[in-house]
C-alpha cells in the first residue's frame, strides 16, 4: 500500500513548496530513490526546473522533463502520465493524481496559502477514504 507523508511547511509562500520539494528531492536521490516531480502545470514546472539547477551553491540535483527522459532518476512532469516512475512521488499539483497508487511513497508538500491548504485538505480526505497509510510532519523551519 501506498504510504503518503504531508510535509506541512510553516510559510504562507507558495514558492516555499518548490524549495522544499528540491531539498526532498535531493535526499532523496542520494539515498537512491527515483523521483516523479508531478508539477500543476508547465510554469510552476520550469520553476522547479530552475531552482533544482541552482538552489544549492555548490551542486545541483541531475534532473529531466518528462518528455525529454520519462526513465530518468528524476523527472519533472505533468498531466495523466508518469511513465514507468513507481517509487517516490512529490505532487506540486492541488489535486491527487490518478497515478499516486502506482507508487511506494507519495509526498505532498503544503504551505499556509488558503488555496494550497484547501487543497491540502481534500487531498489527504481523498487519501484517507481509499485507505492510504497517512503522516503528516510539521516542521518548525525550512
Amino acid at each position: 500500500m501506498t504510504k503518503v507523508d504531508f510535509y506541512i511547511l510553516p510559510s504562507a509562500d507558495p514558492s516555499a513548496r518548490l524549495d522544499f520539494a528540491c531539498k526532498l528531492t535531493e535526499k532523496a536521490w542520494r539515498m537512491g530513490h527515483r523521483i516523479y516531480l508531478h508539477c500543476s502545470d508547465a510554469a510552476q514546472r520550469d520553476d522547479l526546473d530552475a531552482r533544482l539547477w541552482t538552489f544549492k551553491g555548490e551542486s545541483f540535483v541531475p534532473h529531466d522533463p518528462a518528455e525529454n527522459e520519462p526513465d530518468g532518476l528524476i523527472v519533472l512532469g505533468l498531466g495523466d502520465d508518469c511513465g514507468p516512475h513507481q517509487d517516490l512521488l512529490v505532487n506540486l499539483a492541488l489535486k491527487v493524481p490518478a497515478f499516486a497508487n502506482k507508487f511506494a511513497r507519495v509526498a505532498e508538500v503544503v504551505v499556509e496559502d488558503p488555496t494550497i491548504r484547501t487543497a491540502a485538505r481534500e487531498s489527504f480526505r481523498f487519501y484517507r477514504e481509499q485507505g492510504y497509510s497517512l503522516q503528516d510532519h510539521r516542521l518548525q523551519r525550512l
